[in-house]
């Protein structure tokens, strides 16, 4: 009962990690970022503690060192395995080796990650496995009665490209159609997916991502369809794979090129006739699977290379969104700068800094190459590390690239000998361009009132629209 409990409480956060090294600066530097991420975060020094801490209590992931003494992270994952813990396993390695890699995958666990490895990669491989581990833990809550409905997740952003994407969501979402999700890393492709899911007819199924670029070639259609117990060395026990775990919901196939040509064709069949064989089996088996198709790369490209089947894209882009880049939607910003703070907040449970006027001006001139992930890494930055209860725009540059500080209004650079009058010209020219022409943004990125810069423009020769101006003639 006490255990039940505990779970409930911990279960409300953003979920348990169990994190297994017998070296402690290395256990104690792992377990201090999951932290201030928000997990729940326990440690073991050894193989034979962590086997004791999961008879205690229940973890939504397990993080393990391969190399230690007595008991091995193989060895560990073998013993977890045989307890069928919900809890998803991430190995980690100094080590590494395909053999080795293999070998903890088809053992069961969840990925693997490879000292060094980075931070973001960590964060988000758990992340990932916190996610799956949860959906076994809604569905061993599941009773015989109707299941509960996902919840939408939250999507930010008022502007009109946000606005397009939400009508064009809710448009794809009534149906139970196989849709391709495109747009550059960090835009929010996966949160598309699952808005798309929580709002559409198969919104009280399960929702299942497979990240496809983190499962090595050879496992990838054990991973997807399954595999019976001895279909190759280390298969102990069969396995479902990704399909059958997703039957009657959702399955996000995230950054589907890398799946390779040879399991394209069995990908194409499940979408066709959506029938498949477990690995080391000729029994056919079915799964009423809506599939979700996401990655960041030009698909018909892809086709007109041979990288990718023509078929199976087709079959995949019945459906096509496209996510646009944070560039695009600049008015978001200060939005999910928002949002971002008070997630951290909660998170840190203390007062995080304010990021002021200036401070936001040079966020918006940034071209964010890594778009919402990027800035939601920087305020989760800003908050955690900044020691002030203000940020202006001085503070905030030294958190970015040197290469990608803001010239004003992107200004070239300007020879020697050029008068001021030329210079200003330059710069109001600059900056209205890089506000697509509309006069209250531009003066106000400028510091300078609308009249004035209306002015301006019409010494310049400029003729005016409604809010707009272009060149006369």
């Amino acid at each position: 009962m006490k255990r039940k409990q505990a779970l409930a409480t911990e279960a409300d956060g953003r979920g348990t990690v169990l994190v297994v090294d017998d070296h402690a600066a290395a256990r104690a530097s792992v377990a201090d970022v999951l932290r201030r991420c928000g997990y729940v975060v326990r440690e073991c020094s050894s193989g034979a503690e962590a086997l004791q801490a999961v008879e205690r209590s229940d973890f939504d992931c397990i993080i393990t060192d391969m190399k230690m003494p007595g008991m091995s992270g193989l060895e560990l994952i073998g013993h977890l395995e045989r307890r069928r813990l919900r809890a998803r396993v991430i190995m980690v390695t100094a080590y590494a080796s395909v053999s080795s890699a293999v070998a903890a995958m088809r053992m069961g666990a969840f990925d693997y990650i490879e000292k060094p490895f980075d931070l973001e990669q960590l964060e988000k491989l758990t992340a990932e496995a916190v996610r799956h581990a949860r959906l076994l833990l809604e569905g061993n809550e599941k009773q015989d009665g109707e299941s509960a409905a996902a919840e939408p997740p939250v999507m930010i952003g008022s502007s009109r490209p946000m606005i397009e994407l939400r009508a064009k969501i809710e448009q794809v979402a009534a149906t139970s159609e196989t849709v391709l999700i495109t747009g550059e890393s960090g835009t929010g492709k996966e949160l598309v997916a699952r808005w798309i899911h929580a709002t559409g007819p198969r919104r009280r199924g399960p929702f299942v991502s497979v990240n496809c670029p983190a499962l090595a070639p050879h496992l990838m259609e054990s991973e997807l369809f399954g595999h019976e117990r001895g279909a190759y060395t280390g298969a102990d026990s069969a396995r479902a794979g990704r399909f059958e775990t997703a039957d009657g919901g959702t399955l996000l196939l995230d950054e589907v090129t890398e799946i390779g040509p040879p399991l394209q064709a069995k990908l194409l069949r499940v979408l066709q006739e959506k029938a498949f064989e477990r690995v080391g089996s000729s029994e056919t088996r079915c799964a009423d699977v809506r599939v979700i198709a996401a990655t960041n790369r030009d698909l018909s490209r892809e086709v007109a290379a041979g990288a990718f089947r023509a078929d199976l894209y087709y079959r995949l882009a019945v459906l096509p969104i496209d996510v646009p880049p944070l560039r695009e939607r600049r008015e978001d910003i200060p939005e999910l700068i928002a949002y971002f703070r008070s997630r951290c907040q909660e998170r840190l449970g203390r007062e995080v800094p304010e990021i002021d006027r200036s401070a936001l001006e040079v966020l918006a001139g940034h071209d964010w190459p890594g778009n919402v992930r990027e800035l939601e890494n920087l305020v989760t930055r800003l908050c955690v590390l900044e020691n002030t209860p203000r940020i202006s725009a001085d503070r905030l540059r030294k958190w970015l690239p040197a290469e990608s500080q803001p010239r004003p209004g992107g200004l070239p650079e300007i020879p020697v000998g050029t008068t001021i009058p030329d210079m200003e010209r330059q710069l109001i020219e600059k900056t209205l361009e890089q506000f697509g022409g509309h006069r209250s943004k531009a003066a106000k990125a400028l510091g300078i009132g609308v009249r004035t810069l209306t002015d301006r423009l019409r010494q310049y020769g400029y003729a005016p629209r409604t809010k707009e101006f272009r060149k006369a003639g």
